[in-house]
């Protein structure tokens, strides 16, 4: 589907009936470089180690069950799902010794502080809470409330994951927003629950789509 279609960059808005204001986490409000070291180096290494294989043999067998799984099973997502997959032991050491790797977007901040005078805000991630609460400790005390998809509800993020967050927030789904960087999980199933959304692509490369955050702002805050 082209994203041209769909009006991606959520023009549509009005933001007197907004009462909430939700982002994805990782490629939105962070970058993925924390989740990526702990996917991609930490998990590895460990695999590495426990085996006895140099890290490109553990790479090549860590890698290959990922994608046998894939991104649309809820066990991609899991990470204690891997750990005992590769009875690697408890998670948590190896995510503290990737938090030095979080890194928000340079007008994460700013746009954030200026929503939260206005709006509830809340985070709507497909990152396991694992991984969503360090990511989001930096930023954490302007939104109400952190959902993640797989560990709170055991799913993706379907337009049913949606509606169920609408409902723990009080909230008709056309008195939310939401804003992020997976055209499917983000802005197509947003939008089917009923959600206005805005398709965040940093590359710049869709001109339908926000290229950061700071493009929101004159359509959530212009009354």
């Amino acid at each position: 589907m082209d994203h041209h279609d769909q009006n991606a960059a959520g023009s549509e808005v009005c933001a007197g009936r907004i009462k909430v204001v939700s982002f994805d986490a990782e490629g939105t409000l962070a970058s993925h470089e924390f989740s990526q070291a702990v996917w991609h180096e930490a998990i590895p290494a460990l695999y590495a180690e426990k085996n006895g294989l140099v890290l490109a043999e553990a790479e090549r067998v860590v890698f290959a069950e990922y994608d046998r799984v894939g991104d649309q099973k809820l066990e991609w997502y899991d990470i204690d799902y891997w750990f005992r997959h590769f009875k690697l032991g408890p998670s948590r050491p190896a995510v503290q010794g990737c938090e030095s790797r979080l890194y928000y977007y340079p007008e994460v901040r700013e746009v954030v502080s200026a929503l939260a005078a206005r709006y509830r805000l809340i985070v709507c991630s497909g990152t396991p809470v694992e991984l969503l609460q360090p990511l989001l400790r930096g930023i954490g005390s302007h939104f109400v409330r952190a959902f993640s998809a797989p560990s709170h509800y055991r799913r993706l993020k379907t337009p049913d994951f949606y509606r169920r967050v609408c409902d723990e927030m009080g909230v008709k789904p056309d008195e939310v927003v939401h804003i992020g960087d997976n055209w499917q999980f983000d802005f197509l199933n947003s939008r089917q629950a009923g959600m206005h959304a805005f398709y965040l692509d940093r590359s710049g490369s869709n001109h339908e789509s926000i290229a950061d955050l700071t493009q929101v702002i004159p359509c959530l805050l212009s009354s």
